[in-house]
């Protein structure tokens, strides 16, 4: 007979004494556990001991996660979280150096666990920290865990940003504008100053009084000294910079973020420096880029790229005559003609004229070729980019289509990693990338001897060649040049013949007519595999007031498809959570929509760069956001088929290819006298040796 389920094996530990084997009944009361386990080892005072976990957390047993524990666990008992919290905050202000030290790592250590973080913050614990710190006394280890106690203490939610004093954020700014510097204090200090600032505007203006993005670039270039130092260290203080850079961008006011793409030459010259420092001391460092340094410059490039939103959702006035005269000037270049006087022919003769030069550049609207900006996007950054431009009358469905392959105006997503080497390469990146577009596109056109009517198919190609090239990956604008060269129009047209030969491609009518068929089988089998996945459920991060945390919880469907299931989880488990021990739920029934991208409001109220793979449940609503793994697909096509609605992700669409295409491949096999196995073949060996492996890099 199985054991009773909410009864769960145990073995406790106690210094001093031999661990103790017990059973957990999970229906009684914590604290009538803990105080069976002090009489054990005849411990009075029971109210003063508690449960945690002996692994590398040593996170409390409470209440709300006691359902966590699993048979076999091993459990330490120890002082409560509140006798902790007195203890240590009693030793840190010791006048011994060695003793205040040991009582920093300790309290380090314990600020990652919620519970005693709380017992903490009630005795004003924040304060007292933030004391130390502004004194000045301290320095070395004592500060490096003295800021190390306070990001895990904040990273809990508990305290506003709001709260700190003009005197600490001065010292923070002080600790990163040093040129000679710890590196564990460097990259708390950074840490703390992204926090402030993506956590609070007025926090922005008072950081943006005592650093700037200039003093942050020497960060970039390893020119301030930080001991102890080594490569990891190095590109953990460039990551936490470039987090810091992304932060001020973020937080900035619209007049000041024009970074880059403003005539200021303070702002050209700024840009300029942290493109060269990124490019030439963490693009082209023999280092690898890791994944956090990877996000960090995917962010700065969206970021980046994001400064032409204003731009390009900016409709042209066509009775704004400044920027009339830019069309003016236009057509004086395109046709090399001086401006005629104002009596140089009759009204209609002019007029006349000018419609016949504004239909050679390619203008919709011949009459009054202000109207073609009027249209968002690309808005006025068409007629911006123009005026870089020898082919005029491409250069309006260019842009748009440039800004739909970069994503302009998009929030960057949580976990995203995919940054083009070359962007930061130069500081007019985006104009020097539309240059090099429009010749493409002008060379194009003549391969494919293209007329008027030719001009979507055209542009078709030339978004396959770019799509093509900026895969690869090209470290420099000079690289993507030559890779555009070597996708001719002839060398896309071998690659879809060769792509056409490996997919089930055919076009006659039975073939058609079995595709039809065998669709709406597969659709079902996919919708059975979301269900079925969302039944096994997902461990999301949660996502805090700092990018950097390990702290989860978990979601899954009931069997019945009738109630979603999730709570909070203190590490990511491995397999499965039960449901009995996801303590919220939300009845299926209950949800009215699916809402993603900017569309969710949790996006609009957390800032771009809080939302993530977050899936957030509400009573009436699911919010996801920003589509970037197969959770996300997984997890809308789910809610989607609950929801008796349409499967609409690019995940779906990718099995949809894949499944229907096989199945079509077995059914036109030719079959006769072939017997097919019911089990499938063995996996061979391995190889004894990998030396015929070629390495393409």
């Amino acid at each position: 007979m199985p054991p009773p389920s909410d009864i769960v094996k145990v073995a406790i530990e106690w210094p001093g004494a031999f661990p103790k084997l017990m059973e957990i009944d999970q229906k009684k009361p914590l604290s009538a556990i803990i105080k069976e386990v002090c009489e054990g080892w005849s411990l009075g005072n029971h109210e003063n001991f508690a449960l945690q976990n002996a692994d590398s957390t040593n996170f409390y047993i409470t209440e709300k996660n006691r359902n966590d524990i699993k048979n076999g666990s091993i459990l330490r008992l120890t002082t409560s979280p509140s006798q902790m919290a007195g203890q240590l905050h009693e030793r840190i202000q010791s006048s011994s150096m060695d003793a205040k030290l040991e009582a920093l790592k300790d309290l380090a250590n314990s600020s990652r666990d919620v519970t005693f973080a709380q017992e903490f913050i009630n005795l004003d614990g924040i304060s007292l920290l933030t004391q130390m710190v502004e004194s000045g006394t301290d320095f070395g280890d004592l500060l490096s865990f003295t800021l190390t106690a306070f990001v895990e203490l904040m990273d809990h939610g508990i305290v506003s940003w709001d709260t700190f004093s003009v005197a600490f954020i001065k010292k923070i700014a002080g600790y990163v504008n040093k040129s000679a510097m710890d590196t564990a204090v460097l990259q708390r200090s950074l840490a703390i100053l992204e926090s402030m600032v993506l956590n609070s505007q007025d926090l922005y203006q008072k950081v943006a009084q005592e650093i700037t993005i200039g003093q942050l670039i020497p960060h970039l270039q390893g020119m301030v000294l930080c001991y102890p130092s080594n490569d990891r260290t190095d590109q953990d203080i460039q990551t936490y910079t470039i987090a810091v850079i992304n932060a001020l961008f973020l937080k900035a006011p619209e007049d000041k973020r024009q970074v880059g793409y403003t005539h200021s030459e303070i702002s050209i010259y700024l840009y300029l420096s942290i493109s060269i420092s990124i490019c030439t001391n963490v693009i082209r460092s023999p280092k690898p880029i890791n994944d956090e340094m990877a996000h960090q410059l995917y962010v700065l490039q969206v970021l980046t790229f994001n400064l032409l939103e204003d731009r390009m959702m900016t409709k042209m006035d066509p009775q704004d005559q400044a920027q009339r005269d830019i069309i003016f000037e236009l057509r004086r270049i395109a046709f090399d003609v001086e401006c005629e006087p104002n009596n140089s022919g009759s009204i209609e003769k002019r007029k006349s004229m000018y419609t016949r030069d504004y239909k050679k550049l390619g203008f919709i609207n011949h009459v009054n070729p202000a109207m073609d900006f009027t249209q968002i996007p690309p808005g006025m950054l068409a007629l911006d980019n123009m005026l870089l431009s020898d082919f005029l009358s491409f250069s309006i469905e260019l842009t748009k289509m440039l800004c739909e392959i970069l994503k302009v105006g998009e929030l960057p997503s949580e976990n995203c990693h995919d940054f083009h080497p070359m962007f930061f390469t130069h500081d007019r990146s985006f104009e020097e990338f539309f240059c090099i577009c429009i010749q493409l596109l002008n060379k194009t056109w003549k391969e494919m001897r293209a007329t008027s009517e030719d001009f979507n198919k055209v542009m078709q190609v030339v978004r396959e060649q770019i799509m093509r090239a900026l895969t690869q990956k090209p470290n420099s604008l000079d690289q993507l040049k030559s890779r555009l060269q070597n996708l001719s129009y002839t060398e896309i047209l071998k690659i879809r013949q060769s792509e056409r030969m490996n997919q089930e491609d055919f076009q006659s009518r039975p073939i058609l007519e079995l595709r039809e068929k065998i669709q709406p089988e597969i659709m079902e089998l996919i919708k059975q595999q979301r269900l079925n996945r969302l039944c096994d459920g997902t461990c999301f991060r949660k996502i805090s007031s700092r990018r950097r945390q390990d702290k989860f919880w978990y979601c899954r469907l009931s069997p019945n498809h009738k109630v979603l299931h999730y709570g909070d989880l203190e590490e990511s488990p491995q397999g499965e959570v039960p449901h009995d021990s996801l303590q919220e739920k939300l009845p299926v029934a209950d949800m009215k929509a699916v809402v993603t991208g900017k569309d969710c409001p949790h996006m609009k109220e957390k800032g771009s760069l809080k939302g993530g793979r977050v899936v957030c449940l509400t009573c009436m609503y699911t919010y996801l956001s920003s589509p970037v793994s197969p959770q996300y697909c997984v997890w809308t096509d789910g809610l989607n088929a609950l929801l008796g609605k349409e499967m609409t992700s690019d995940f779906t669409k990718s099995d949809m290819d894949t499944l229907l295409s096989m199945e079509m491949k077995l059914r036109l096999l030719d079959l006769e006298n072939i017997q097919i196995p019911e089990a499938p073949p063995p996996i061979p060996k391995e190889p004894s040796n990998y030396d015929f492996v070629y390495d393409c890099n």
